[in-house]
């Protein structure tokens, strides 16, 4: 009955882990869309200007 017990336990642990690793990653992503930082911007873009 332990080692049943211990399983649950394990499962619970493990999901709930993963759900906080899928929104800390969202989170991040919505902060990455909402910074105003043009970090991948063409330099010849602006050479022709």
């Amino acid at each position: 009955m332990a080692k049943v017990l211990r399983r649950i336990f394990a499962a619970v642990t493990v999901s709930l882990l993963a759900f906080r690793a899928v929104g800390s990653f969202l989170s991040w992503i919505e902060s990455q869309e909402n910074s105003s930082d043009d970090t991948w911007v063409d330099e010849n873009e602006f050479e022709d200007a």
